[in-house]
């Protein structure tokens, strides 16, 4: 397939508003793909080039990019700068940019999806000191063989803004449709195999063949996710359920075969070699062939400490041994995914902690099981006691969904009243602050697009404002007056008092008293809260108000 032809389709699927008539066209076009085109089709379309488990990024910043586009079209940096803050889109400002080039070279090549791969991989695997300029260069190369249409979704597709409306739901009914096989199954495989592209080769083949996925390890999936509740909600369906301490740590998945080891965070990004002390623990007490899934924490003194604790230490590069031994790390395993060549997930959550409590002894996380409120709620509190989150509440037949916030896991926690917000946007401050950023413009997911609910400029530290001012500038996208707008990519868990409706933001709510309590550098733009999170909560909290 053209890449041309891929430009063509993503600005006709950007123009459609109807759900069916976007699955329509994705699945005519995926019945007219080769095999080769097939997988790189299915990734690219959700802004994706490399399967999520792989670890593999591109790493390309808006300044690496503007340094390409300036090349290609004789421009100045200032004047690219200053067209994208007009458009205030990357990608329809580098088409634009790129119908206007005064120069035109005499050796263009078509590109193909094949060609936009192996240059966005080559990009990924440049490492060492000269890496950014290794970028910039194939980034050069690409655009300079590129149209107008082809640069605008090279672009967004670069910055990993590619947000033309397909998420992995209309994907997913459209792979179904194409290949005649049920989406229920098209959803399963892809939980386990964490790739679309795979998925849609697998769907080609049947359904037998998306019926036989299975977990293979060092190919990490998203973990299962809770919601909040309450302790008298969950249990309104009359069976015991398993109670478990909720950890202040980080969470990890812990993949061992043939005498190798890997351990992953929440983000798959792989942190074995941060985290050698767990690793060792882990190897030593775990058997061979096997994937659990557990969270650790950081102790001092018998009690646990701040989960910040733990993230620096996923994110440290150097004097690994030192960092060891100055803080213990323990980790504790709640689920088992894979034992033995056999994948769990499809068993009942009891079955897989009976597995789990014989082959992971000590490490295993404490349990109780009751259906009794007030008993749940001293567990609660001696977790609370002990320094811990809260507890985590979980339905006996529940089946390990990977990257789904269902209802078979709920969180009880104090801290209720608060948020997982993308970071899109921030406002120069004022007085002491005019250096820094003030205030930022905090969205909700709805589906692929991210929809502004707040502002948030309490809560912070002079430490990290300076630290979000720098480590931001290079994700910036635009400027407008005051404001600029950023690559989404931090999270941020924020307080408030209450929802309310607003006709101020886009997506129709509005935080009262919006404060930052701290940087998720765990979660990624996926895990944050959604739009039907907002309405849930603002839903639940007059009709309690109304009850009372």
């Amino acid at each position: 397939m053209l890449f041309l032809n891929f430009a063509e389709l993503c600005s006709r699927l950007e123009k459609i508003s109807g759900r069916l008539d976007t699955i329509a066209l994705l699945s005519e076009t995926i019945c007219s793909l080769s095999e080769e085109d097939l997988p790189h089709f299915c990734r690219l379309i959700l802004g994706k080039p490399f399967p999520e488990w792989s670890g593999q990024k591109l790493g390309v910043g808006p300044n690496l990019l503007y340094e390409a586009v300036a090349y290609v079209t004789g421009k100045k940096r200032d004047e690219i700068i200053d067209r994208l803050s007009r458009v205030g889109d990357a990608g329809a400002a580098v088409e634009d940019l790129l119908s206007q080039k005064s120069q035109t070279s005499f050796f263009t090549v078509e590109l193909s999806l094949s060609d936009i791969m192996a240059a966005l991989l080559e990009i990924s695997v440049t490492e060492g000191g000269r890496s950014q300029k290794e970028k910039v260069r194939v980034i050069q190369r690409l655009l300079s063989n590129a149209s107008p249409l082809e640069g605008h979704y090279i672009t967004a597709i670069l910055l990993e803004d590619f947000r033309i409306g397909i998420g992995d739901g209309n994907l997913r009914e459209a792979i179904a449709r194409a290949f005649s096989v049920n989406p229920d199954l098209v959803e399963y495989a892809n939980q386990v195999r964490n790739d679309m592209g795979e998925v849609a080769l697998l769907a080609k083949q049947g359904e037998t063949a998306l019926q036989s996925v299975r977990l293979v390890p060092f190919h990490p999936v998203r973990m299962m996710l809770a919601r909040q509740g309450t302790i008298s909600g969950v249990l309104e369906s009359g069976n015991p359920v398993a109670v478990e301490y909720k950890y202040d740590g980080a969470r990890f998945q812990f993949h061992k075969q043939n005498g190798r080891c890997r351990m992953y965070s929440r983000r798959l990004e792989e942190v074995t070699a941060a985290m050698p002390d767990v690793v060792t623990l882990l190897n030593d007490a775990l058997p061979d062939d096997i994937i659990v899934d557990g969270e650790v924490i950081a102790v001092r003194d018998g009690r646990p400490l701040p989960f910040q604790t733990v993230l620096r230490r996923f994110r440290r590069k150097h004097n690994v041994a030192e960092a060891a031994d100055a803080i213990t790390m323990l980790p504790n395993l709640f689920d088992i995914l894979y034992l033995d060549g056999r994948m769990l997930i499809d068993l009942p959550f009891h079955i897989r902690r009976e597995k789990l409590c014989k082959v992971a002894g000590n490490f295993v996380t404490p349990q109780l099981v009751s259906d009794n409120e007030s008993e749940i709620e001293a567990y609660y509190h001696a977790a609370l006691d002990a320094g811990h989150e809260g507890v985590m509440l979980k339905l006996q037949d529940s089946r390990y969904t990977p990257g789904v916030r269902g209802k078979d896991w709920v969180k009880i926690k104090p801290e209720a009243d608060t948020l997982d917000l993308v970071v899109t946007g921030a406002e120069w401050g004022e007085g002491k602050r005019a250096h820094v950023f003030g205030s930022f413009l905090l969205s909700v997911r709805d589906e692929e697009k991210l929809i502004p609910i707040s502002r948030v400029a309490t809560g912070f530290s002079d430490e990290q404002l300076a630290w979000l001012h720098d480590t931001l500038q290079d994700d910036i996208l635009r400027k407008d007056g005051k404001m600029v707008y950023f690559e989404p990519r931090l999270v941020f868990e924020v307080g408030y008092s209450e929802i309310q409706k607003s006709p101020n933001y886009e997506g129709g709510y509005a935080l009262r008293f919006p404060r930052f309590i701290e940087l998720r550098e765990d979660k990624d733009i996926k895990e944050a809260n959604t739009t039907e999170d907002v309405t849930d909560r603002y839903i639940q909290t007059h009709k309690v108000q109304n009850e009372s």
